[in-house]
């Protein structure tokens, strides 16, 4: 007997913006809607974004009821989230949500100095702490925003906090809980250690839910408004990242590529493992029971996405692939702030370097063939890391994410790492399918999402072995020595 298709709504909460999808428990994404997330400057300091989570939340219901409205006859089953990982919300005694810090706020920079017991946060952690994170933003609050400070009842992931305004169960998810420092990434919980470290309370941070987890179902008032079914099921979701990883459906000791606004570079394993150089993160999974060791190539995908609002601003990727082809020599070379693990120095300085005077053969995709050259050997420094402090030996990686649209930035990066990658159907929108193999697990729904990948094999006769490593390493090495934070 056929098992009954069931409907979900996945929202999904990354940097850039905000998607609602509506899915089928086969793996279908019959339609998906977005929104652009408004952040705003805080002049309190030199580096602070903030969100209204309340425009946020009106956005998503807008999503919701949008998507809905197309698809009159499709009934929802279930709704799961996912976000952004290291975005916090801050919540009151009166459950209001008073501000949300998205993952690029470093409000806590100018406190990273006085955070002690570095080495234990990263024994605890696995992974050195930073602004990034969310202990520091609390503190840039405490220091900097006493009146804001003053109210914080909880916080929370924006994924936990999305859920709370559908069910009005509050939590946090352990894959979001890892980017807290606050938590013990091998024992699975809250640590009072490195709570008393940073100088906070432990009640404000709220139960720790497994992703999975049934919170209940929608709250009549959200129902009723959003003209759902009482009988919604809310399911705990977890960070964008890991969903993506599971979309995967690596086997233990996989390593994936995710290559979307970030660019991570992990390994699921069943142990909790740390980097005696301390360049690499552990982080739990959303599986339960095991962790992803990560590097990460940093922001390497907004780049491309901003260089394509630039220089393609209204086409898509087949056009960008077709001027591709047509280059027969390196033109031009970049260095665009990219993060390789084996390195002591974030570069925040960057460019593209290209003779003088300009030569009118230089094209509009020479500049985006550089930053994919940035992109794909980045991304093989943090494999070759990674794969040495692991003994990786598999002659196959998995591949996903919005940046695996480019098969000429995938066959890069497989003759790099020397290794087959595996694309499955749905790999642009990586922590959605996430989400639906989530919800499936959740209502015991199996085998309804095909099992079948494409591949990308290493080519030595690929056209762009014309493009130069050591001319990328030379150039990154050179801002690092002589324009590193210098410039501007």
């Amino acid at each position: 007997m056929k098992e009954e298709c069931k409907n979900y709504l996945i929202i999904d909460i990354g940097t850039g913006n905000v998607r609602v999808a509506l899915t089928n428990s086969h793996g279908d994404i019959l339609d998906v809607l977005r929104d652009d997330v408004q952040y705003y400057n805080d002049n309190h300091y030199k580096e602070a974004l903030y969100f209204e989570p309340d425009q946020l939340w009106e956005q998503i219901k807008s999503l919701t009821q949008k998507v809905c409205e197309d698809h009159p006859q499709t009934n929802i089953y279930a709704i799961t989230v996912s976000s952004q990982r290291e975005g916090i919300v801050i919540i009151d005694q009166d459950e209001n949500s008073i501000i949300g810090l998205p993952n690029h706020d470093h409000r806590g920079r100018h406190w990273e100095s006085i955070i002690n017991k570095q080495k234990i946060i990263y024994e605890r952690t696995g992974r050195v702490p930073s602004s990034l994170f969310s202990a520091l933003k609390i503190i840039g609050l405490r220091e900097g925003r006493p009146d804001v400070f003053k109210n914080l009842n909880y916080f929370t992931s924006i994924s936990d906090w999305c859920q709370f305004k559908l069910s009005g169960v509050l939590g946090y998810e352990h894959s979001q809980a890892s980017e807290t420092l606050l938590y013990d990434v091998k024992q699975k919980k809250w640590s009072n250690e490195l709570v008393e470290i940073f100088g906070l309370n432990n009640s404000i941070l709220p139960p720790l839910h497994n992703s999975g987890k049934i919170l209940g179902e929608i709250l009549p008032t959200i129902a009723e408004e959003l003209q759902l079914p009482k009988e919604v099921k809310i399911i705990v979701g977890g960070a964008d990242t890991q969903l993506a990883i599971k979309s995967t459906k690596p086997a233990l000791n996989d390593m994936v590529i995710i290559s979307g606004t970030t660019t991570p570079v992990v390994q699921v394993t069943p142990n909790f493992i740390t980097d005696e150089k301390e360049h690499t993160w552990t982080n739990r999974h959303v599986d339960n029971n095991n962790f992803i060791l990560e590097t990460n190539a940093g922001v390497t995908g907004l780049n491309i996405q901003r260089l394509k609002g630039i220089f393609y601003p209204n086409e898509d990727y087949s056009i960008i692939e077709n001027e591709l082809e047509r280059i027969k020599s390196e033109k031009c070379i970049a260095s665009l702030g990219s993060l390789v693990a084996s390195e002591n120095i974030s570069l925040t300085t960057g460019g593209f370097i290209f003779e003088t005077p300009v030569s009118h053969t230089l094209k509009r995709a020479d500049f985006i063939l550089a930053a994919f050259w940035d992109l794909a050997n980045s991304i093989k420094e943090n494999f070759n890391y990674l794969a040495s402090l692991t003994n990786y030996s598999k002659s196959y990686v998995w591949g996903c994410g919005g940046g695996f649209q480019s098969r000429i930035l995938g066959q890069m990066i497989s003759n790099l790492i020397d290794c087959e990658i595996r694309i499955r159907p749905g790999f642009k929108d990586a922590s959605v399918i996430g989400g639906i193999i989530t919800c499936n697990q959740t209502l015991g729904i199996t085998s309804l999402i095909a099992d079948e990948w494409e591949e990308i094999y290493p080519d030595n006769l690929d056209s762009k072995k014309i493009l130069s490593t050591n001319k990328w390493r030379d150039l990154r090495k050179n801002i690092s020595e002589n324009f590193n934070n210098k410039i501007l």
